[in-house]
């Protein structure tokens, strides 16, 4: 999701050395995928998609809601986490500075889990070091994941991927090596990859990460684009984000030889609500709904915004606490809670 600022679309807000901002989603230019080599990894199974519907929550800045206040008013019961980054090593910390144990994060994690909710930390984001690029090879990566997984008892992670982590083949490659460990370890652990896209669908470095994926068998639970912050005229979001979920899902069918309706399973959108980090784009509440209602027709694998900091009308506030469009408080969690897939 760029908090990283803008992941997921995230506000373009640099992760500052003070950390007071996060990523924001990469703006994207796509190009044409390339045609595969015939070559074809075991198709995943075909589950019930799994219906991943937690917003972002960053605690780096934005005046950041009480989560288990935020569930219990707008009926969300999953948070996805910003952001977790290198600490200097090969060794995961929030916004690279914040420890696993014993801090805000940990605290936030734990009143969500005690309410009845999960969380699904996520890995990467626009600014900041990356694991991805830090850590050296694929084995000290997923160590690096696990990590994340084992201080919280996780059933999910998310790893978006996005700026120079993306850029590289040889981290995609990584990414992908990593998380496959980290599958075999860790029976049931749902993995999701966030990236940026055209309003057609992945662009290069994305149809390759997917391919990579089919190639390494591995099994993403929700491929996820960020259809936003397109920066071509883009204005109409709700269309944008069909049809880049649509020529996603037709990459990750023909890269894993399945069918296009199989895959819409496999794959999902983060959108951001509100103004985006580029001049004329915006997603109204009822742009939002049209985008949760198609998830729901196509039966996606994941929905989710950039961020539950922004769910709120403004009043003197900044791109960081409120959404720059007309609504209602936590209008944009409310809609999302009604996504089960």
């Amino acid at each position: 999701m760029r908090p990283h600022l803008s992941a997921r679309g995230r506000i373009a807000l640099a992760l500052a050395a003070a950390l007071t901002g996060s990523a924001a989603l990469a703006v994207n230019a796509y190009a044409t995928p390339d045609a595969s080599d015939g070559k074809k990894a075991a198709a995943p199974a075909a589950a019930a998609p799994s219906g991943l519907n937690g917003p972002y929550l960053y605690l780096g800045w934005g005046n950041p809601p009480n989560a288990a206040d935020l569930m219990k008013e707008t009926g969300l019961t999953q948070l996805t986490m910003a952001f977790i980054l290198s600490d200097g090593g090969c060794s995961p910390a929030w916004d690279g500075s914040r420890p696993l144990e014993g801090g805000q994060d940990a605290q936030t994690i734990k009143a969500v889990q005690d309410a009845g909710g999960d969380i699904t930390p996520s890995i990467g984001g626009w600014s900041g070091s990356k694991l991805g690029e830090v850590c050296s090879n694929a084995q000290d990566l997923a160590g690096a994941y696990q990590k994340v997984i084992d201080a919280y008892g996780l059933k999910s992670i998310d790893v978006d991927i996005e700026s120079t982590e993306v850029e590289n083949p040889e981290v995609r490659q990584r990414v992908i090596d990593a998380l496959k460990i980290v599958k075999e370890k860790n029976s049931g652990i749902k993995v999701y990859l966030t990236f940026g896209t055209t309003p057609q669908g992945p662009n290069a470095n994305g149809k390759d990460l997917i391919q990579k994926g089919a190639d390494a068998g591995l099994d993403v639970d929700g491929w996820t684009v960020m259809p936003f912050d397109f920066g071509d005229g883009t204005t109409d979001l709700a269309a944008a984000t069909k049809s880049a979920v649509d020529g996603l899902a037709k990459t990750v069918g023909e890269a894993y030889g399945i069918s296009t309706d199989e895959a819409y399973g496999k794959v999902g959108f983060s959108s951001m609500n509100g103004k985006t980090d580029v001049e004329g784009e915006s997603v109204s509440p009822s742009d939002f709904q049209e985008m949760v209602d198609y998830a729901k027709e196509r039966g996606l694998a994941r929905a989710s915004f950039w961020s539950v900091n922004r769910d709120r009308p403004c009043d003197g506030g900044g791109a960081d606490s409120c959404s720059g469009v007309d609504q209602q408080p936590w209008e944009f969690s409310k809609i999302l809670a009604g996504y089960t897939g």
